[in-house]
C-alpha cells in the first residue's frame, strides 16, 4: 500500500467515472454494491480467508507461473538442442542427400547447438526466476490488507509504516482502472484494480492496485472481496477454483492434489468419449515438457512461506483486532446499503445485459447519498 500526497478531486462515488491522460477510472465503492459478476480471483490475489478475515496481497502465485518458469526454458533447451538439428537433417533429405549425411548433418548440429541451448536455457530460466526473487525479498516485510467482515472493517498497514489503519467497510473507496499507451508493438491496453482511503489525520491518500487482463477480472476481484464480507462466499475455493479441481476435503491452493485430479478428470472424459487421444497425449507431454508436479509443489512450498513471513510481520494491534468476535457482538450492514443493494438487484433483473457501471451511476443519481474516502 502505497501514500500519495492529498489532491483535488470530486467524492468517489459508485459508477462514477473520472478521465486521465492515458485512460479512465470508474469507481465500485463507496457503498459496497452487488455488481452481478461471478466472484472470482482471478489473480490470486487472496492469501488467505476464514471465518473472520480475508488477506488480500500477500499471495503465491499460481501453478501456471511455475510451468511457465519451467517448461520456457525446457522448451528452448529441446529446441535448440534437438529441434534445430532435426529440421536441418530432414531439408538435407528433402533435397537429396542420403540418410547417412542427414545423420552427420544432425550430429554436427547437436554438437555445435548443445552447449548453447544449455547457457540459452539456463539464462531463460534465471531471467524468469529473478522477479520471483524479488517477489519474495518484498513479501518478507510485506503486511496484507484485511477485511474483517465480523467488524465489518478493512486493517492498512502502509508501506513504511507499523501502525495499522482502520476503515469502515462501507466507506472503502474501489475502482477499476483502463489505460492504453503506444509501444514500437502498437497500442496496448492495460486493466486494474484499486482499493484506496483518506487518512483522516494526515490527509494523506492511500491506494493499493493491481494489473488485471480486463474490466471484467478487475470488477470479478472486487466481487470476490464483496462477497466475502457480505457472507455470501466462504471459502478460497469458492472464488479460486472455477475449473472445480479441488475435492471437498483438499486444501486451498494449487497442490499436487489439483493435478492428480486434473488427471483423473482427464482420463474420466477419455473413457467416455469427451476427449480425443491427441488431447490425451497432449496433456502428458505439457506437464511432462513444464516438470510434472513440481510446479504443484512449488506452490504449496510458497503458501506456508508467505503464511510464515506474513504472521511474522504481523503488528500486535492488527493480531488482536483480527480475533473472532461472538454473534451478538458482529457489526451488521446499514439500512442504506441494504437499500441501495436491492435497487441495484432490481435494476439487473430487469435488464441482465445492462452494464453495472450503468447500473451503479442509476442507482447513486436516485439516493443522491454522500459518501467519502475518510477512514
Amino acid at each position: 500500500m502505497n501514500s500519495i500526497s492529498t489532491q483535488s478531486e470530486q467524492s468517489p462515488r459508485a459508477g462514477r467515472t473520472e478521465a486521465f491522460p492515458s485512460g479512465r477510472l470508474t469507481f465500485l465503492a463507496p457503498s459496497p454494491l452487488p455488481t452481478g459478476l461471478p466472484p472470482v480471483d482471478h489473480g490470486h490475489a487472496v492469501g488467505e480467508m476464514n471465518v473472520g478475515y480475508l488477506d488480500f496481497g500477500a499471495k503465491a502465485t499460481s501453478v501456471f507461473g511455475w510451468q511457465m518458469t519451467f517448461g520456457g526454458p525446457f522448451g528452448l533447451f529441446l529446441l535448440g538442442a534437438f529441434g534445430f538439428p532435426i529440421i536441418l537433417s530432414g531439408l538435407a533429405m528433402a533435397h537429396g542427400r542420403e540418410l547417412e549425411t542427414a545423420v552427420e548433418v544432425f550430429w554436427e548440429m547437436f554438437d555445435y547447438g548443445f552447449s548453447i541451448a544449455v547457457w540459452g536455457g539456463l539464462f531463460g530460466f534465471f531471467m524468469l526466476y529473478l522477479p520471483r526473487w524479488q517477489a519474495y525479498a518484498k513479501l518478507r516485510n510485506a503486511i496484507p490488507t484485511r477485511f474483517n467482515r465480523q467488524r465489518r472493517e478493512v486493517c492498512f498497514v502502509p508501506k513504511g509504516q507499523n501502525e495499522p489503519i482502520f476503515v469502515p467497510w462501507e466507506e472503502l473507496v474501489a475502482w477499476v482502472t483502463e489505460a492504453q499507451g503506444v509501444t514500437e508493438y502498437g497500442v496496448q491496453r492495460q486493466y486494474g484494480f484499486g482499493i484506496g482511503f483518506y487518512h483522516p489525520e494526515t490527509g494523506e491518500k492511500y491506494t493499493l492496485e493491481f494489473e488485471t487482463y480486463g474490466q471484467p477480472q478487475a470488477i470479478s476481484t472486487w466481487e470476490a472481496i464483496r462477497a466475502y464480507m457480505e457472507y455470501e462466499v466462504h471459502t478460497l475455493k469458492d472464488i479460486q477454483d472455477p475449473l472445480e479441481l479441488q475435492g471437498p476435503d483438499d486444501p486451498p491452493w494449487e497442490g499436487v492434489h489439483v493435478f492428480r485430479n486434473a488427471r483423473k478428470r482427464l482420463h474420466d472424459e477419455y473413457g467416455n468419449g469427451k476427449r480425443g487421444m491427441l488431447y490425451l497425449i497432449g496433456w502428458y507431454l505439457y506437464h511432462l515438457v513444464t516438470f510434472w508436479t513440481i510446479p504443484n509443489r512449488l506452490v504449496e512450498w510458497e503458501v506456508k512461506k508467505i503464511k510464515r513471513m506474513s504472521q511474522k510481520a504481523l503488528p500486535k494491534a492488527m493480531a488482536q483486532w483480527s480475533e473472532p468476535l461472538p454473534e451478538d457482538q458482529c457489526a451488521r450492514p446499514s439500512e442504506e446499503l441494504k437499500r441501495q443493494s436491492r435497487r441495484v438487484l432490481e435494476l439487473q433483473k430487469a435488464d441482465p445485459r445492462r452494464s453495472v457501471l450503468e447500473v451503479f451511476a442509476q442507482v447513486d443519481e436516485e439516493f443522491a447519498g454522500t459518501s467519502s474516502m475518510t477512514a
